[in-house]
């Protein structure tokens, strides 16, 4: 097997750093932006219980799970790609 061309292992680690980065920024907001508007949602009640507790206690680390299991399966449909492109070379 031959190695990687360096354009396509360069443009492979570019999109995977851009992705990282975006995933990044949409934990940034799912984290601090509720945080900061906790007195604002806490006038809503869901059975009971303020908005910002429900963010806190469940829409916070199912946005953090959804962020894990796209990466992984982004980066799993990448691997593939990259594989198949150095099989094709060959």
């Amino acid at each position: 097997m031959r190695p990687v061309k360096p354009s396509s292992r360069n443009r492979y680690w570019r999109h995977n750093i851009l992705l990282i980065v975006g995933l990044l920024c949409a934990w940034w907001l799912v984290t601090f932006v509720p945080a900061y508007f906790a007195i604002e949602l806490s006038q809503y009640f869901i059975f009971g219980w303020p908005f910002s507790f429900w963010m806190a206690a469940f829409g916070g680390p199912l946005c953090f799970l959804l962020i894990v299991g796209f990466y992984a399966w982004w980066m799993a449909r990448q691997d593939q790609r990259a594989r198949r492109a150095v099989q094709e070379d060959v």
